[in-house]
């Protein structure tokens, strides 16, 4: 198993324990979705056109090479768009779902223990960390797309590096909130995380992989919140022992609430 997907996985527990809870993180998902998902449907409509407008110099070749340059493109047009979707509808939810997944967070940390962190929580961070993600999406699909005209393998690779930098990228944003109420600032979140840089990507990249799924950023999302939330709890505690001279216990997200 990918290390740190367990984290998702187990976020998913909230589905069966509180269900009205659950579909509330999804109200704000679901409008997104469906904004994007238009979008999506005018480029696929727009595909053979702007493949054509994209490589005018294959107009004149052989069916040989023309095809192959074509359908490479279009492949990587399609994912690229699937891509900066993904990301940019991550940005947009976390952005405009702030006060929804807020609750779900504070729901999380009563249902694991103990009172809920009272830190500072920026509405300037909210919105910062979006736009930044974003932008990592809109760069994440340029590569996808400029990889892709290289045939077979170009489209593969741009693909798996596009989700992979969006998934950690993506991980950073939703371990925000735990770890910005606990006192962490920018930098202490990003030197935390690189300490456990395997569990941080491999959450990151799972959810980022689940929200290709069509539907599935819908669904995960709110399950990534409570996962997300789990990870930073024992991220911090690691750190917490680490500093007072102890061995950090492995953790286990396969816990129940």
């Amino acid at each position: 198993m990918i290390p740190g997907s367990p984290y998702l996985f187990r976020g998913f527990v909230l589905w069966r324990t509180r269900p009205g809870l659950m579909l509330l993180g999804m109200v704000p998902a679901l409008l997104v979705a469906l904004v994007l998902v238009a979008a999506l449907v005018t480029l696929l409509l727009q595909l053979t056109d702007l493949v054509r407008w994209l490589t005018p110099f294959v107009e004149d070749s052989t069916d040989s090479v023309r095809v192959p340059v074509q359908v490479s493109v279009a492949i990587a047009l399609v994912v690229g768009s699937l891509a900066l979707a993904a990301s940019t509808f991550v940005g947009l939810t976390l952005a405009v779902g702030e006060p929804f997944y807020a609750k779900i967070w504070r729901e999380a940390e009563l249902m694991l223990g103990g009172s809920v962190p009272d830190g500072d929580l920026s509405a300037w961070r909210a919105t910062r960390d979006a736009v930044v993600l974003m932008g990592v999406g809109v760069a994440a699909s340029v590569v996808v797309v400029v990889a892709g005209t290289v045939p077979l393998f170009g489209t593969v690779i741009g693909g798996v590096l596009g989700i992979a930098v969006s998934g950690w990228m993506l991980a950073g944003d939703l371990l925000a909130r735990p770890l910005e109420a606990r006192g962490l600032d920018a930098a202490q979140r990003s030197e935390l995380a690189k300490g456990a840089r395997s569990e941080v990507f491999g959450f990151g990249v799972t959810a980022q992989a689940l929200f290709l799924v069509p539907l599935g950023a819908v669904v995960v999302m709110p399950a990534a919140v409570v996962g997300a939330t789990m990870l930073a709890r024992d991220l911090v505690a690691a750190r917490d022992l680490v500093a007072a001279g102890e061995s950090a216990p492995t953790a286990d997200p396969s816990e129940t609430f």
